[in-house]
């Protein structure tokens, strides 16, 4: 699917099932809260972090369904959930580890001096490129659930290197998405951006359901 009709289609999708999203959306905002709240209390609670990509995995399950059948119904949280908890830890604590690697390697070498600067912005671009593979990764690790993780990881890293562009714009068009839910409602989980980044991404990251075509 092309990038202008994936935003497209996601729209309508989001239209039709905008009280399901809203939910979805309020209970992934939830969980990142509950994490911060924590690690604001006590800072080792931070590894709690991890606990949100079984979250994030049941609502990307959610999506997923809408974008593929055009029907959701809210018991698919509880079904994403029980069926992707596993997967959705591993993401989660991939995602931390790379995050918090990534961002203690750009504090580094952009204060150990001039040599250093051009690793500093590798690190940034690595970073970057790490955070759009994301966006075909947790689509096909839902979509694709008998196959092993590394495959996943592969089929992943394929499809980004397949349509580079259009998945470097689906990043940047959803990083504005969500500029605007945060500049719209301070919290970016009290609008429905999250939401529509997770379906944005399943229309385009995953191949199209003829039935639904139909």
């Amino acid at each position: 699917m092309s990038l202008p009709r994936a935003f497209g289609v996601a729209a309508a999708d989001l239209y039709h099932q905008s009280w399901r999203l809203v939910v979805l959306n309020l209970m992934l905002g939830a969980a990142v809260l509950a994490v911060v709240l924590a690690s604001l209390a006590v800072r080792a609670a931070i590894v709690l972090a991890v606990l949100i990509g079984p979250v994030a995995a049941s609502v990307m399950h959610c999506t997923v369904t809408l974008a593929q059948t055009e029907d959701l119904r809210m018991g698919e949280a509880l079904i994403g959930l029980r069926l992707h908890w596993r997967r959705g830890l591993v993401l989660g604590v991939l995602l931390a580890f790379a995050v918090a690697a990534g961002a203690l390697a750009i504090s580094f070498y952009a204060h150990a001096g001039r040599w250093a600067w051009p690793l500093a912005a590798l690190s940034i671009y690595l970073l970057l490129a790490f955070g759009v593979v994301q966006l075909a990764l947790w689509p096909l690790a839902v979509f694709e659930p008998s196959k092993s993780f590394a495959d996943v990881v592969k089929d992943a890293a394929v499809d980004v290197l397949r349509r580079p562009i259009g998945f470097a714009l689906l990043g940047l068009g959803l990083l504005l998405v969500n500029a605007v839910g945060v500049a719209a409602a301070i919290i970016p989980f009290l609008t429905l951006t999250i939401a529509y980044s997770f379906l944005v991404s399943a229309h385009f990251a995953l191949p199209k359901n003829p039935a639904r075509e139909v």
